[in-house]
């Protein structure tokens, strides 16, 4: 039974490795546009010249398409589950239609106990608004979930995940985690630690902005 404390966000576009490889299409990009254009006009060749610029163009062009392609949001991995009322959950049926935030959590977590009273408020503040939230709990019994369910007066989803087979493949290293599906079916955010409740609300509203729900 592992948690973490420690928050850290992760979103699309916004990695170490994602800097990293902008900074290297940029040298590729500067090699290519000095090399070109010293080389041909330096030795007088104007059609050179302009076959460079029409090469630079071209290399831009391409350079771009592989950044926006590198930049994508993974799809988030389908499920079915059993929550804890019995009910029964496929993620088709919510992925890719409505945002959805995933709480991996458990009830002998203490940063999922500090909290869980906001991250009910933030439940009931978007609920309405295309927004649905699922909890799982991970690496636990129903009877200590139950418990965290009574004791908290959580009104969103619970289900449990005992042997992490849906936390692992949405990238699960310790509770509490949180991960937002856009309604796309893209993971557009990985929170790691406490710190879901202070920046759902922004990364929400923001998803809802650019696609608000039908009507």
């Amino acid at each position: 039974m592992v948690h973490g404390r420690v928050g850290r966000i992760e979103q699309a576009g916004s990695s170490i490795e994602a800097d990293v490889a902008a900074d290297r299409r940029a040298q590729l990009v500067l090699e290519v546009v000095h090399a070109r254009h010293y080389t041909r006009w330096s030795r007088g060749d104007p059609y050179g010249y302009y076959s460079g610029v029409a090469l630079r163009l071209l290399t831009l062009v391409l350079l771009l398409v592989l950044a926006v392609r590198g930049e994508a949001a993974p799809a988030a991995p389908g499920f079915k589950v059993k929550l804890l009322d019995g009910k029964a959950l496929d993620s088709h049926d919510v992925i890719g239609k409505k945002i959805l935030v995933l709480r991996f959590q458990a009830s002998y977590c203490k940063p999922c106990a500090k909290e869980a009273p906001g991250l009910a408020r933030v439940y009931d503040r978007y609920r309405s608004r295309g927004v649905e939230l699922l909890a799982i709990h991970v690496q636990d019994t129903a009877k200590d979930a139950r418990a965290f369910v009574r004791k908290y007066k959580v009104t969103y989803p619970v289900a449990l995940d005992t042997k992490l087979t849906i936390g692992n493949p949405f990238g699960f290293k310790g509770s509490p985690y949180t991960v937002v599906i856009d309604q796309k079916g893209e993971m557009v955010a990985q929170i790691h630690g406490e710190s879901a409740v202070a920046r759902l609300p922004r990364i929400l509203d923001e998803l809802l902005k650019k696609n608000p729900p039908s009507s």
